[in-house]
């Protein structure tokens, strides 16, 4: 799929089929991960994929607002180094690249960011030095998402030319 076609199309999935997600198209999304940039390529970031169906339990458990990623066919938590003061931009480009590329296979995402920390971080393992930055879980989803559309407001409502305000925009 073109990637401008990726874009447009992509919707976030909270609910998913029992189909599993082939282990290649799970590579494909880690090693998209792996090649995203990071400020001053300190590659801080680091990767916890779940697939176990008792720990995504655990997760969906440790979470205040994931309780959807149980019945996810696999998970990734996103830990970035809060001491980088661009770490969470960071996670937005690794997370969008993820599910760029999972949804270029037809599979679904959605993520979260509410955990419950103390608990999140034994349950998984996480030392203090990193930040449980985006959970995104992943699968093929449950109902047919085409022709679904987008709700986003127009272009003449969002960008401005050289000044906010002046909504002429190129055509």
């Amino acid at each position: 799929m073109d990637a401008f076609e990726c874009i447009r199309t992509k919707l976030e999935v909270r609910e998913f089929s029992t189909r599993d997600v082939p282990s290649e198209i799970r590579l494909k999304v880690l090693e998209a991960a792996r090649l995203t940039g990071t400020g001053l390529n300190t590659q801080h970031w680091r990767f916890i994929l779940v697939d176990n169906k008792q720990n995504l339990k655990k997760l969906a458990e440790d979470s205040t607002s994931g309780n959807w990623v149980a019945g996810a066919n696999f998970a990734i938590i996103v830990l970035t180094n809060p001491k980088y003061n661009f770490h969470s931009i960071d996670a937005g480009r690794v997370l969008q690249n993820m599910q760029l590329a999972a949804w270029n296979s037809d599979v679904g995402s959605g993520l979260f960011t509410g955990v419950r920390e103390e608990k999140f971080r034994s349950d998984f393992g996480i030392p203090n030095e990193l930040s449980p930055t985006v959970i995104v879980g992943f699968g093929y989803p449950a109902i047919e998402l085409t022709g679904k559309r987008k709700n986003r407001l127009p272009l003449n409502k969002l960008v401005y030319y050289e000044k906010y305000g002046d909504s002429k925009i190129v055509e």
